[in-house]
């Protein structure tokens, strides 16, 4: 399964607008995610679809269909949990 070119991330371009508006993570490559200096989200086309690869445990990748709006919806919802997961870790307990 090759990474989504061109015309793929042309197709997802809304989605990947509302990834890049959650702050949090920067995009090193076109559709391709990092959060502090790990991979954490990208894309791939196949005959079978568009495909999303995210580590919302911080090592492994899950996939994730995107070709519906209701699948974006769901990677976009995950996405969202991991990072606001990941942001409660890194701040202190208050006193």
């Amino acid at each position: 399964m090759k990474h989504a070119g061109p015309a793929s991330l042309i197709q997802l371009a809304p989605l990947l607008e509302r990834i890049r508006a959650l702050g949090h993570l920067t995009e090193r490559k076109p559709g391709t995610f990092y959060l502090r200096s790990s991979a954490f989200l990208h894309f791939h086309e196949d005959p079978q679809g568009l495909f999303a690869d995210v580590k919302l445990d911080g090592k492994t990748f899950a996939r994730f269909a995107v070709d519906s709006a209701a699948q974006r919806e769901e990677l976009l919802s995950s996405v969202q949990r991991a990072l606001a997961e990941k942001a409660a870790r890194r701040m202190p307990s208050p006193p």
